[in-house]
């Protein structure tokens, strides 16, 4: 293999049996059960990079269950979003990410810069209600609960958040171990089709694990649940800043 070819064929780890497909990526009937709760606010000012902003102590619990998707397969995730602002434009930061596939590490580590760690999320129904679990290797970290489909969630509301851009800190490290990539990165959900949500009462419940500190942000109070099933696509992003890059 010559040099041009590599130039050609470089796409992905490895060169030449890539972990995971060229996107974008498409979804269907992904499956969210998202929890709203209260935290501290130093607690997330501690861990939202500027030039990002945080303007209320809330954090968005996720727990994801995505049966289909473009050359990710069928898999589960579960993390933690807090709710910011850029410029003014509300969004999310992404902060943590468990899930339990290779492919979706891989291409989500490689080219967003996804906070995604191998664990063991579940999101499933318990007779009347919907459960959403995650362990740490043979720790339980996470445990959310909602009544099954109590009532109907407007769709508006739903699809207005899907809407909103999301925002990722993508770090490379060179050879040498120090960052080579060190970028805010934003990208974005499209094509959403949303076949339902619904909300119910709802609990939440983190245990602090040294490697999956969850519980780093503590739950204060539980302020709402949303239960969503949607189809989607997962758009490439775009870089909004660069932290190697001195500032003016």
């Amino acid at each position: 293999m010559n040099i041009d070819d590599v130039r050609a064929n470089a796409f992905a780890m490895p060169l030449t049996s890539p972990a995971f497909p060229p996107g974008p990526y498409r979804f269907l009937r992904r499956e969210y059960l998202v929890i709203t709760y209260e935290t501290d606010m130093d607690a997330l000012r501690a861990v939202v990079p500027e030039p990002l902003q945080v303007t209320e102590p809330h954090v968005k619990y996720e727990f994801i269950r995505m049966p289909d998707s473009t050359g990710f397969g069928d898999y589960t995730e579960s993390g933690q979003v807090i709710p910011v602002t850029l410029d003014g434009v509300q969004g999310g930061y992404v902060h943590s990410m468990y899930l339990n596939d290779h492919p979706p590490i891989a291409a989500g580590r490689e080219l967003w810069g996804f906070p995604k760690k191998l664990a063991q999320p579940a999101l499933q129904v318990d007779v009347d209600a919907l459960v959403g679990t995650l362990d740490y290797r043979s720790v339980r970290v996470a445990t959310g609960t909602m009544g099954f489909k109590h009532r109907m969630v407007d769709a508006k509301g739903v699809l207005a958040a899907m809407a909103q851009p999301s925002f990722l800190l993508k770090i490379i490290p060179h050879v040498d171990g120090s960052a080579r990539i060190c970028e805010l990165v934003r990208y974005y959900t499209t094509e959403v089709v949303l076949h339902g949500a619904w909300s119910g009462p709802t609990a939440l419940e983190l245990h602090p694990h040294a490697l999956a500190p969850v519980a780093d942000l503590p739950v204060r109070k539980v302020i709402s649940g949303v239960h969503f099933m949607v189809d989607l696509t997962l758009n490439l992003g775009d870089v909004v800043f660069d932290y190697l890059t001195p500032s003016p």
